[in-house]
């Protein structure tokens, strides 16, 4: 014992005893250190990969809407040039196709010198303004009788109303239209 009354060689052994500790502790943490690291780059490595893929997933996903999109506008565009009665839908489709887009509420517009102005309101002015994309009012031309060919009745047969699912005899109908159609373009 000292003159304070502590015991040092019990200070000692303790002190020395935490040192060793601490000096393990140390060790052990330098040992594992390059494991934690490693697994710390690989899981890293695993976001970045997943980051890249759902990145991509989402441009994919604009890619598919976009297409979507105008495959649906341009569906629309030639529907309503058949409804009013155009004979060369291919054409006036092109002709108009730049014209018209969909507006911030999902609306079909049209651009013209008017402003905006629904698609329907549009196409219907451009049918009245170009009506070479009309059927000829006479039919026939020279050489041709009058009664040479007699109308078919038609058997009402909508080609929206043509799609997958549709009843066996729906579908029939469709089939014999498209082949009486058909036949009357050979004649």
């Amino acid at each position: 014992m000292d003159e304070t009354g502590n015991n040092t060689g019990q200070t000692d052994i303790t002190s020395i005893v935490r040192q060793t500790i601490e000096e393990f502790s140390r060790k052990e943490q330098a040992k594992n250190e390059p494991a934690y690291q490693a697994e710390l780059q690989e899981e890293r490595r695993r976001r970045e990969q997943l980051e890249r893929r759902v990145n991509e997933l989402v441009e994919e996903n604009q890619r598919s809407r976009q297409i979507a999109d105008e495959a649906e506008r341009a569906s629309t565009i030639r529907s309503e040039l058949q409804r009013l009665g155009v004979a060369k839908i291919d054409l006036a489709f092109r002709a108009v196709k730049e014209d018209i887009s969909r507006a911030v509420d999902g609306r079909l517009v049209a651009r013209s010198d008017r402003g905006e102005v629904s698609m329907k309101d549009y196409l219907a002015t451009f049918v009245s303004d170009n009506p070479e994309f009309l059927p000829a009012r006479i039919s026939g031309g020279s050489g041709i009788s009058a009664g040479q060919r007699a109308p078919q009745a038609s058997s009402g047969i909508d080609l929206e109303k043509i799609k997958p699912g549709m009843s066996r005899e729906d579908m029939e109908r469709a089939r014999q239209e498209i082949l009486r159609v058909a036949k009357q373009g050979l004649d």
